[in-house]
């Protein structure tokens, strides 16, 4: 394992690949600024330009941006008190009154720092669980993968807020826009008529886009302001990294907790800073600061937040099971470069795997000093009215929806779906289960038949299913029953 993590590492530091993972950084630097666009918006926008790329590239280019966003969205949150993504909320809550005490710099520094600390601890913990995993992924026969793509599914419901039962059926929506076009187990065309546009499907490309890229900016654009009112930021740099180092048993219980949250499929983004900065305060003697300016109130969900990108990897990766909404498209990106995730990335495309640890650990490192260097010039950019920004993102997500086919059915698709996505946001549809819905569609109906196939239906019986069976009852359940009693709202 260590011979092939050093030659992973080396295919990474390849300049022609080196320049794409630092693209992706690039990328997901302006996306974390920008509030609500986050990490899916950032995959979906670079989605469309891995068509024939070096895998190797095209991994690094987009864990590389969605690293970074976990330390970028870090600027609304403090300077603006707008959260920059899902997993920056807890943040605010003591972020944005250090900069209104004049204390910006120190509270940038002190979240730059933890965030660093809490993305390598994510990417460690990521690379020492592959040989633990590595022996049980490989035991798993194509039922056990069918019921685990079940599982998948039924964690939506974690991703639907207050709504479980929207995310259900928003899940069903997606596996319904899946099935368009052939069939992977046979050649006949479904819910396609007389299109020969449709007969390929729906591209996963232009669908996260149209569903999330597009609603967000239509939202910037009739806010119609700038992303802040902070053109300068204060001293206090060197504080902020002492204060991280001295709080370091925080950020390490932190770390971890983002790690195992990041792990539940589903579940990550939305609470793992809460979840964090709830254990800072319980941890805390003295509690009196937390809300109005408590350091440790930023360093705890910080931390957290960047470690949780290595935990959804490891569900997303072993076995094919999204983490979240960002790794939902990363699975769909992997597919798109004929990488098939679960046991052949342990196997096969091993190389890979270790290319996704490396990148996660160096983009951390990488985006938390580019975070600190260009602190002040990001400051003024977000100053920027969104009328000016906006047209300049639709332009690029046309372009890129033009080059999927180079059909115009595909830009016909992308308008029609940004429209279905905006009014989802607008009446508070859960986009994110649409997305993996698309996404598991194709690994349900070819793992049901390779199973059905090869062992008819007695593998109904086999007690590994059973039990992933009533896990995925059992979660669905649970997500049921704790929205019902205002668990989710929380």
């Amino acid at each position: 394992m260590l011979a092939a993590s050093f030659d992973a590492l080396s295919l990474i530091l390849d300049p022609s690949r080196l320049v794409f993972m630092l693209l992706g950084i690039s990328v997901g630097l302006v996306v974390g600024i920008l509030p609500g666009l986050g990490g899916v918006v950032g995959m979906s926008l670079l989605l469309p330009f891995i068509y024939g790329m070096d895998p190797h590239a095209a991994t690094a280019m987009l864990i590389g941006m969605a690293a970074v966003i976990a330390t970028a969205d870090t600027f609304p949150s403090i300077l603006i008190g707008v959260p920059g993504s899902a997993g920056s909320q807890a943040t605010i809550l003591d972020g944005y009154p250090m900069a209104q005490q004049g204390k910006a710099g120190r509270a940038l520094s002190a979240a730059f720092s933890a965030s660093l600390i809490g993305g390598l601890i994510g990417a460690l913990v990521l690379f020492a669980i592959l040989p633990i995993a590595r022996p049980v992924v490989l035991a798993f026969k194509s039922p056990h993968l069918f019921m685990l793509t079940v599982l998948g599914l039924c964690v939506v419901g974690l991703l639907a807020g207050k709504y479980p039962f929207r995310g259900i059926l928003a899940t069903l929506i997606g596996i319904m826009i899946a099935m368009l076009g052939s069939a992977p187990s046979s050649v006949t065309f479904r819910f396609v008529g007389d299109s020969v546009y449709l007969m390929d499907g729906i591209p996963l490309s232009i669908l996260a886009m149209g569903l999330f890229a597009v609603p967000e900016i239509i939202d910037l654009l009739a806010d119609n302001r700038a992303v802040s009112k902070v053109k300068e930021i204060s001293s206090g740099w060197k504080d902020g990294v002492r204060d991280t180092i001295r709080n370091r048993w925080l950020v390490l219980r932190s770390a971890a907790l983002g790690v195992a949250v990041g792990a539940i499929p589903g579940l990550g983004g939305s609470v793992v800073d809460w979840l964090s900065y709830g254990q800072a305060v319980q941890s805390s003697k003295d509690k009196s600061g937390f809300g109005k300016g408590d350091v440790r109130g930023v360093i705890a969900p910080e931390s957290s937040n960047n470690a949780k990108e290595g935990g959804a990897l490891i569900p997303t990766m072993l076995f094919g099971i999204p983490g979240s909404g960002t790794t939902a498209v990363l699975l769909g990106g992997l597919i798109l470069l004929g990488i098939q995730p679960g046991p052949s990335m342990l196997t096969t495309d091993l190389s890979i795997t270790l290319t996704i640890v490396w990148t996660l650990a160096l983009a951390n490192v990488v985006g938390a000093f580019a975070c600190f260097l260009l602190s002040r010039p990001i400051a003024r950019l977000s100053t920027i009215p969104a009328a000016k920004f906006a047209p300049f993102l639709l332009i690029i997500m046309l372009v890129g929806a033009f080059q999927n086919t180079n059909q115009w059915g595909d830009l016909v698709a992308f308008i029609v779906i940004g429209m279905f996505g905006w009014l989802l946001k607008s009446y508070d549809w859960p986009r994110a289960p649409i997305l993996i819905g698309f996404v598991l569609a194709p690994s349900i109906e070819r793992y049901l038949t390779i199973s059905a196939s090869r062992y008819g239906w007695s593998w109904l019986s086999d007690p590994i299913v059973i039990v992933i069976g009533v896990l995925a009852v059992a979660v669905v359940a649970a997500g049921v029953c704790a929205k019902r009693k205002g668990l989710g709202e929380t």
